[in-house]
């Protein structure tokens, strides 16, 4: 029975000759065991007994296992036994693995070669042997397209003529139809658990990278990645693309019968989420040290783009950027949106299609594929599909906002938001109107997609925790991308941006941090963009800015002497509430919604690095009349160069790409903790108080306010719509100053968020596997596991 054996193997302290395969046999001879078994046979205190006491076994033991999947490989597995062997293999390297990683002795144990150990059978000489991990790596890639094991034989015939494992085509085994590839393969279970299996033990492979430190030395690729992604694997592009097919063309709701996934087992999502995990490892690359590969127009017969320049060394990476096809792009969009609407489709039809749970490592593969292929990007806003990217971004951002552990997922959510938002076409088409009802706990409007954000947005700010105030620089940054092309907003969307610049814009919250002046800048700038280039369909903003013009006068006149800076910090609410929610009428939320929870006690985080200033994530461009744009040089006009937003600081210590500046340093401590040595003075405030943009709202108040109160006066009016008749048909042509020209901070590649991205993504990965629980309780360094 195979249970004694592994209690006895790992018992057993004495050194065992490798070549007694009686001894070792027993490890992979066991027929029915599961992967949840070995872990449940071997546990972690015995893996790190036999790895300080007995190191000789342990190193044997991974060979031996190794040497296994390596001749199940050469070999094709064509009997049930030779696949019981490798699954097995598989298995206890999954298990063993982590345990390596985490002893920084044992790291370079996989990349060194076994004495002796030639390829074939110990005749070879050790010069051309190959360092265990590459033979682990290209053993598992074989075994991925193997006939009759992961893939369906194509032939017809007995067992001696099965077709030899090194003369197959494996691009003609590719997984799933989609990018490259048309047929789509019958769907077999076991070919699908035994991909499963093998797939775990690639992430396994894969993350050494949890047990360093985070770094902002973009050079430290992962080996094992490196490796697997480069030329030496001949399967690399069958297997890119049966990763990404079998992530694009998954359809949780099953063969078209609503609620089927209550009568059986889905076995295709455990594939399709350890598919879309090892795609995004695979994929972790710094786009900003390396000149990404920009792809011509050129459309040539394949899949991939042949134009140079040949990017870079990672092929999947490579792969992923030279992908032009329209019909390629429309199903790798049609699938993600599919995927991402899933659990909005659940509020409205419960139960109606299996609740999938990857929407994390969906949103990051998304990213990659904007971030490292411009043409996927510029096809994905060329039409409203972009919309059914945002809704779900948007339904998960409001949904998550209450959620300390769900901090991670309100970065990549925004960061996307902002990387469309440096396109024209994304503010274009958020003029679409909004129908869809998903019920969210939000006001009731009527209005179109830019409503549903700014909406969105306000809720975040006003009502999230603590954690978000960081990301308040982003989210108004988006806002003013868009703002430009803004066609007409609703009353409440209206009431919802004046009602933060209220509260942005109260003595206490100006003067308690060296950075919140920089949010004021952006909320005036989103009412000049839309004054100056949208005034026409923008009564409602309009008007509400008459109502509030008392804000505008107030900001015009704010008090710079010490004693009225003092007394403003002394208003400061005693709430921790960054902002008041009093005087926003919320009205009643959609029905349906439920209001956006904290997590639960005692869930499970992990800890994140900060992620970059604003002033760092972009750069700014300006957009000329013909709509073209073009890079403006780092000298930037406002916001003041002396309030650099400081980074956010993690859960974890603060973490800075740059080098230290003290005085930055200084200031970021203190704006993080609003005490310390940092005060404001009054040459500060005169020096961003005397560039708040507040002309073009003055003139305009200056012009309209006389003629509304003429109106109400002749009309005895207390009634709104008459007023806003008469704004919509009011003209301020030649009354305005000279439109200013519209300013785009695009999002920039920086290390800061590639290194942002790699702790998220591997504690994603970290949370989502649980059964087995493949790296829990080892001693992982890229992130502190914390609970809420």
């Amino acid at each position: 029975n195979g249970s004694s054996a592994s209690v006895t193997m790992f018992v057993s302290l004495q050194p065992v000759e490798a070549t007694d395969d009686a001894f070792w046999d027993q490890f992979w001879a066991d027929t029915a065991t599961s992967v949840q078994d070995v872990f449940a046979l071997v546990p972690a205190a015995e893996i790190r007994a036999v790895r300080e006491e007995s190191p000789s076994n342990l190193a044997t033991l991974c060979y031996k296992a190794v040497e296994k999947l390596v001749q199940g490989a050469e070999s094709g597995c064509h009997t049930e036994k030779e696949r019981q062997i490798v699954l097995n293999c598989c298995r206890l390297l999954t298990r063993i693995l982590p345990y390596i990683f985490e002893d920084p002795d044992w790291r370079g144990f996989f990349w060194s070669t076994v004495p002796g150990a030639g390829r074939g059978g110990g005749d070879d000489d050790d010069e051309n042997a190959r360092p265990l991990a590459e033979s682990l790596l290209l053993a598992v890639a074989d075994l991925l397209f193997c006939p009759d094991f992961t893939v369906q034989s194509h032939r017809r015939s007995t067992v001696d003529t099965a077709e030899d494992i090194h003369s197959i085509d494996s691009c003609e085994y590719i997984w799933e139809a989609g990018v490259g590839f048309a047929h789509s393969p019958q769907p077999n279970y076991i070919h699908d658990l035994n991909r499963t299996e093998l797939l775990k033990l690639l992430l396994t492979c894969f993350s050494e990278a949890m047990y360093l430190p985070p770094s902002s030395d973009s050079s430290n690729t992962n080996p094992w990645v490196q490796f697997f992604c480069s030329t030496e694997n001949r399967h690399a592009l069958p297997l890119f693309t049966s990763l990404l097919n079998v992530v694009c063309a998954y359809d949780p709701v099953g063969y078209g019968i609503p609620y089927n996934h209550l009568l059986f087992s889905d076995y295709r999502e455990p594939l399709v989420e350890e598919a879309a995990q090892v795609l995004i490892v695979t994929l972790d690359y710094d786009s900003s040290t390396s000149s990404s590969p920009t792809v011509d127009g050129t459309t040539t017969g394949t899949a991939m783009d042949d134009v140079d320049p040949p990017g870079p060394d990672n092929l999947f990476v490579n792969y992923l950027s030279r992908i032009h096809r329209e019909e390629d792009f429309q199903f790798i969009l049609k699938g993600v949106a599919h995927l991402l609407s899933n659990p909005l489709v659940q509020t409205y039809l419960p139960n109606s299609a299996k609740k999938i749970q990857f929407h994390q490592e969906l949103l990051v593969l998304f990213w990659k594929l904007c971030d490292f292929n411009k043409k996927f990007l510029f096809f994905v806003l060329k039409s409203s599909d972009v919309l059914d990217i945002l809704v779900p971004i948007l339904y998960f951002l409001n949904d998550a906002r209450a959620d300390q552990s769900r901090v991670g997922l309100m970065h990549i959510g925004v960061f996307i938001l902002l990387l469309l938002s440096g396109e024209r076409n994304f503010g274009v088409r958020l003029n679409k109107p909004y129908s869809v009802r998903v019920p969210m706990d939000i006001p009731v409007f009527t209005g179109t997609h830019a409503d549903l954000l700014i909406i969105v947005f306000h809720k975040i700010i006003t009502s999230g925790h603590q954690r978000l105030q960081p990301l308040f620089d982003c989210l108004l940054t988006i806002v003013v991308n868009v703002s430009p092309y803004l066609k007409s907003l609703s009353m409440v969307a209206a009431n919802k941006l004046l009602h933060l610049l209220e509260a942005f814009s109260t003595t206490w919250f100006l003067f308690s941090a060296v950075q919140n002046h920089h949010l004021v800048f952006f909320l005036l700038e989103v009412f000049n963009n839309i004054i100056q280039y949208q005034f026409d369909g923008n009564s409602n903003l309009v008007y509400a800015v008459i109502r509030k013009r008392n804000v505008f006068h107030q900001l015009a006149n704010l008090p710079t002497d010490s004693q009225s800076i003092q007394k403003g910090l002394q208003r400061k609410k005693k709430t921790p509430e960054p902002i008041s929610r009093t005087n926003s009428q919320d009205g009643v939320s959609m029905e349906g919604s439920r209001p956006a929870a904290p997590a639960e006690p005692g869930t499970l985080k992990t800890s994140l690095v900060a992620t970059p200033g604003i002033d760092k994530l972009t750069e700014k461009s300006q957009v000329s009349e013909d709509g073209t744009m073009r890079s403006l040089e780092p000298e930037s006009s406002q916001p003041p160069p002396e309030g650099n937003p400081p980074s956010a600081v993690s859960d974890g210590e603060p973490w800075s790409g740059e080098a230290s500046h003290p005085q930055r340093d200084r200031r970021r401590l203190s704006s993080a903790s609003s005490s310390g040595q940092w005060t404001p003075t009054p040459d500060w405030v005169m020096s961003w108080k005397s560039k708040l943009p507040l002309q073009t709202i003055m003139r305009l108040l200056q012009v309209l306010v006389p003629q509304v109160e003429k109106i109400c006066i002749d009309k005895g009016l207390t009634d709104e719509s008459e007023i806003l008749r008469f704004l919509q048909h009011g003209t301020l042509v030649g009354l305005l100053p000279v439109p200013h020209p519209i300013l785009i901070r695009k999002y920039q590649a920086n290390s800061g968020t590639a290194m942002w991205f790699r702790t998220y993504m591997w504690g994603v990965i970290y949370l989502r596997n649980v059964d087995p629980p493949i790296w829990y309780d080892t001693d992982v360094k890229l992130f502190e596991i914390q609970r809420v």
